[in-house]
């Protein structure tokens, strides 16, 4: 006949213990997918967060030592994938993912810690066109920050040769992809701010993929240029890449070439340029001295007027002139009146008595009374009657009167 075997018993420990062994061994390295929950980041930098469907969630945590890597900043409501495995915490027999890995769901870790980063800094206001300052139209000293084995630096260097050989170009070498990339370009802003005597500075490397370029979407990176006393030009990847470089930036050129032309102009159309602002200046600079010069001499006159013995002279000058008109118009009128005078005393002359003697003609006169004798019966025999003839006149006694017949 059996015995019966006591069943087991448990102490809480153990039978934690034996949990814990169990599943710890069958739920390592593990993918597990669900949507962020009750996400907290405590003061150690460790992450406490759930992973939930709709059915269940589960406890998990992250050390410090594994988020320091993510590339984005998780948070609640994000779907991710996390990597890790199963821990048991004995003192309250919990269960949790103890996370090494996670990455968001359906988006690129690096894709969207650059929409976070973006948004975040967007917020800030370090996109915004007001802080963002002019480039000098022609720089005298330029910096360049890339690497100085790179393809970029060769264009740059080609472009401003061909644009303008006198300009000075600073080259700062760092590295433009990896680990050390970001803290080299952090570094090189600072450097250059610092130093001064720069006009403007270009961050620039050649294309690549979001990993590649991956250091200029590095907020280290963006707040460096946001902070450099210089204006910076950032010059990253093909026309078509867009990092966070670029919107933090003075402003972006689409490659390193455009940069190099964007920063400075081509040699020949500035001197054509200096050439019509000088024309331009020296027609402002005559059409201004004419201006003044009409001026300065409608003043000359205005002070002449107001000067009294300008005043005078114009009075006396005006008299003259008045003078000499009023003379003329005299002259001219005595002639004329002569003229007139002549006409009538050649009138008068014709009809004058003395005329009609002088062609022979005489007149009588009876005396005493000096009458004219027009009729023969105004006078009788024995009067007395003188003759007035051209030259001289006669006494005459009246012998013999012949009345007019008919």
């Amino acid at each position: 006949m059996a015995t019966l075997q006591p069943p087991k018993i448990y102490t809480v420990s153990d039978l934690t213990a034996e949990i814990r062994a169990l599943l710890e061994d069958s739920f390592s390295g593990i993918w597990v997918e669900g949507e962020l929950s009750n996400f907290h980041q405590h003061s150690s930098g460790h992450m406490y967060f759930s992973l939930k469907d709709e059915e269940s969630q589960i406890r998990a945590v992250m050390f410090r030592m594994q988020n320091r890597q993510l590339k984005f900043q998780p948070k609640d409501g994000l779907a991710v994938l996390v990597y890790g495995e199963i821990g048991v915490y004995e003192r309250r027999g919990e269960y949790q993912i103890v996370s090494e890995y996670m990455e968001p769901k359906g988006l690129g870790a690096l894709q969207l810690a650059f929409e976070q980063l973006k948004e975040k800094l967007r917020a800030e206001g370090l996109f915004d066109d007001a802080r963002k300052r002019p480039i000098p139209m022609l720089p005298r000293r330029i910096g360049v920050i890339t690497s100085p084995t790179g393809a970029a630096i060769h264009d740059i260097l080609q472009v401003l040769r061909r644009r303008f050989a006198g300009v000075d170009v600073l080259i700062y070498p760092v590295a433009v992809q990896g680990d050390q990339a970001a803290p080299q370009i952090v570094e090189a802003l600072g450097e250059l701010s610092r130093r001064g005597g720069l006009d403007v500075v270009i961050v620039a490397r050649g294309g690549g993929s979001i990993e590649d370029l991956q250091a200029f979407n590095e907020e280290t990176v963006a707040r460096a240029i946001a902070a450099c006393g210089i204006p910076v030009i950032s010059a990253v990847g093909h026309e078509v890449d867009y990092t966070i470089a670029d919107f933090v930036a003075d402003l972006r050129a689409p490659t390193p070439s455009a940069a190099a032309e964007l920063v400075i102009a081509k040699q020949d159309e500035l001197a054509q340029r200096l050439d019509d602002l000088h024309a331009r200046m020296t027609g402002a600079m005559r059409s201004r001295l004419h201006g003044l010069r009409v001026r300065m001499t409608g003043l000359e006159r205005h002070i002449r007027l107001l000067n009294p013995v300008e005043r005078v002279r114009i009075q006396r000058r005006r008299l003259t002139e008045l003078l000499k008109g009023l003379t003329g118009w005299t002259d001219r009128r005595l002639t004329a009146l002569h003229s007139e005078l002549k006409a009538t005393a050649g009138k008068l002359d014709s009809l004058s008595p003395l005329a009609i003697l002088s062609r022979g003609y005489s007149i009588c006169l009876r005396l005493p009374d000096r009458e004219i004798v027009k009729d023969s019966s105004t006078v009788i025999a024995g009067d007395l009657v003188e003759v007035r003839l051209h030259h001289g006149q006669l006494q005459c006694d009246v012998r013999e009167i012949q009345p007019q017949e008919g």
